[in-house]
């Protein structure tokens, strides 16, 4: 940890950022400029290695996942001594990730916590890379939905899709499985099939923005579960969304922007 700031300095700050898909060119200026102003990163191991070092004199402070609510309780007790922090998310922190966990902690913390200057900057979700590599899925009403039940029973999320489904919403599936959970996108798939028409447009969007990225389209009745993992955003297009085909073999994935007026 960082040496206690000098008497008379100034008052300590957080800021939430996110690191977007995972290029640091798709990060906002307001973001970038706040890490580098920071003197201390705190984040997820893996989300912090995708900001290239900015000074010497920066600590960086990473922890595993799972661990949400003590990064970001490191956070506070960094910026009520006097740092300048800098919590890095993945995406957006808004969207699933540590900007709640931060009010969290915040919620649950002392009057010294609560009296901390404290930013959120937005970030792009990877609901949103997808969508701009896949063209514009969401371009009429849409849901999220994370198969996560690390923080919610399973119970609540089968309700959810459901209604989602039934309310012809596109679909973004957030945490679609993990190894411990292997099962969940097949049971959501499921689901969705006895509601969804079986021409329904599928898109998997796999580590978009990375060197390792892939989008497979599909439709609901033809669509590969097992090709998911936690890298992977699913959408699951509405019976309005369509298919314009490329003149290199692939194809736009698109929702209009009125609903109803489909042929």
């Amino acid at each position: 940890m960082s040496a206690a700031p000098a008497m008379g300095s100034r008052v300590g700050s957080l800021v939430v950022v996110g690191t977007g898909p995972g290029k640091v060119e798709l990060m906002t200026p307001a973001s970038s400029a706040a890490v580098a102003r920071a003197t201390d990163l705190v984040g997820y191991g893996p989300y912090l290695d995708r900001i290239p070092a900015v000074r010497p004199d920066q600590q960086r402070h990473a922890s595993d996942n799972r661990v949400e609510v003590e990064r970001a309780r490191l956070a506070l007790t960094l910026a009520a001594s006097g740092w300048q922090v800098v919590v890095v998310s993945g995406g957006d922190p808004g969207v699933f990730a540590m900007a709640a966990a931060l009010f969290e902690a915040l919620d649950q913390g002392t009057p010294e916590d609560q009296s901390i200057p404290i930013s959120i900057h937005p970030g792009i979700s990877a609901m949103n890379a997808a969508a701009a590599k896949l063209g514009a899925p969401l371009g009429h009403d849409f849901c999220a939905i994370s198969l996560s039940d690390n923080l919610k029973s399973w119970d609540v999320i089968p309700k959810r899709l459901k209604a989602a489904a039934e309310g012809d919403f596109v679909i973004a599936l957030y945490n679609p499985a993990s190894k411990a959970r292997p099962q969940s996108i097949y049971d959501a798939f499921e689901l969705l099939r006895a509601i969804k028409a079986p021409s329904t447009p599928v898109a998997f969007a796999r580590a978009i923005g990375r060197h390792d990225e892939k989008i497979t389209l599909a439709t609901l009745a033809e669509a590969d579960p097992s090709i998911v993992d936690m890298a992977t955003l699913v959408m699951i297009g509405s019976s309005e969304t369509r298919l314009i085909n490329k003149p290199d073999g692939t194809s736009w994935l698109y929702t209009p922007r009125s609903y109803g007026a489909r042929p």
